[in-house]
Parts: C-alpha cells; structure tokens; sequence
C-alpha cells in the first residue's frame, strides 16, 4: 500500500545540490539493469517461490517431490513456480534417472534471500 503523501515530506523551496546530485548519478543503474532487477524482484515478490529458494537455501539439492511434499503442495503447482524461477536464473536443475533435482542458481541468490530475510526481520 503506498504511503499517504504528505506535504512535510516534500522541500519546502526548490534548491538541488550539484555535488550531491553528480555524486548519486554515479550509482545510477541504466535503464536495462533497472528493468532486469525489476523483474528480478518482482519474480521474489511471490510467497510460493520465496518457501521454494528457503527449502533450497537449506539443502544442496531437492527434487520437485521433496519440494511439493515440503510445501504441502502439488507438483503441477510447484513445477510452474520452479520454471518461472528458472527463467529468471534464480534456480537451475538437472536429471538424475526421472528425478528432476533443484538448487539455487548461485551464491547471489542465497545473498538476495539473507539479506531479505534481514531486513524483513530487523526491529
């Protein structure tokens, strides 16, 4: 829900800060990376999936069935949310026989989760 605007949190007079505007416009990201985080984020901005990469960030590997049974869920349901995670270079996998097993794509999703979990968290 956005927050109620609210005039104290406007300047109350127009006045920029060259310096400090020039030293903020380093960090600004291009619009491309800007777009690719956006949907990054916006594919963590589903319960389902976050429980997927919590169950991943605890063990090296599981296959959809661990998966489904661990989320009281279905493996239809959780096929669907581990493909858009896929696509999003979040979660890889692999066969072993007619198992499909899981993990975290990479160190940086486990970085994205803990920092989250963080804030989420912090008092």
């Amino acid at each position: 829900m956005p927050a109620k605007e609210d005039k104290n949190d406007l300047c109350e007079i127009h006045c920029t800060h060259p310096d400090k505007v020039r030293m903020a416009c380093l960090h600004r990201v291009d619009s491309e990376t800007a777009l690719e985080l956006a949907e990054v984020f916006k594919v963590l901005g589903d319960q389902t999936r976050i429980k997927i990469l919590s169950l991943l960030a605890a063990e090296e590997e599981l296959c959809v069935c661990d998966i489904a049974e661990a989320l009281e869920m279905g493996q239809s349901a959780i096929s669907h949310q581990l493909r858009v995670l896929r696509t999003a270079r979040l979660v890889k996998f692999r066969k072993e026989g007619k198992e499909a097993l899981y993990s975290l794509d990479d160190h940086h999703v486990l970085t994205l989760m803990a920092q989250g979990l963080e804030h989420v968290q912090e008092k």
